[in-house]
């Protein structure tokens, strides 16, 4: 999964919420230097991504992809699933995209404190260019996996999925509609094991 869905799937806590963001940004283990709620939302991070990576739907998703971008089809599909989660956002929540990125942004300013210089970086860039909302657009997608590839050890033009992608929606939606159903219920069931978080 990418950013928006990450956030979502944290649940309203915003501790969790930035700990879901986190996700993409700290590695290795987790010794107590940020508050419990903030670790808690990194470990939920990493729990869907596992989960994701084992459901059948997703190894579907990939197994459907041109062999050209089977090494990264993994950062293709968690792009568009953000694309997919974004067109579709009343579906899944009900608060509008743009007031829940600008809450998520509001709260983490309060929790600069925690949060590591490269994630301090994207979540300027997100609230300034509005990216997480750029992702309801398929040339906001283009740009996204433009500027991914460009970080690739061995440069690959993802933006050329695109087409394939596109033409796939049909398919590809329902494939996120069943992962991401179930990623709702494996999130919840997590934030349950943790006192006090709101499991809803």
């Amino acid at each position: 999964m990418n950013y928006l869905a990450h956030l979502l799937l944290s649940g309203p806590d915003p501790d969790w919420r930035l700990g879901g963001l986190l996700g993409d940004f700290v590695k290795g283990p987790l010794r107590g230097e940020r508050p419990q709620a903030i670790e808690a939302g990194i470990r939920l991070h990493r729990r869907i991504d596992a989960s994701a990576d084992r459901h059948p739907s997703y190894q579907l998703a990939l197994t459907n992809l041109h062999p050209r971008w089977r090494r990264h089809g993994g950062i293709i599909l968690d792009i568009w699933f953000d694309h997919l989660l974004s067109r579709h956002w009343d579906d899944w929540y009900p608060q509008p995209l743009d007031a829940f990125c600008s809450q998520c942004w509001t709260d983490f300013r309060a929790r600069k404190l925690y949060i590591p210089p490269p994630a301090q970086a994207f979540i300027c860039r997100a609230e300034q260019f509005t990216l997480l909302q750029s992702y309801r657009d398929e040339q906001g997608i283009a740009r996204v996996l433009t500027r991914v590839s460009e970080r690739l050890s061995r440069p690959l033009p993802l933006q050329q999925a695109l087409p394939e992608l596109i033409d796939g929606r049909v398919a590809l939606t329902e494939i996120f509609n069943d992962l991401f159903n179930y990623l709702l219920l494996e999130a919840k069931r997590f934030r349950q094991q943790y006192p006090g978080a709101d499991s809803r």
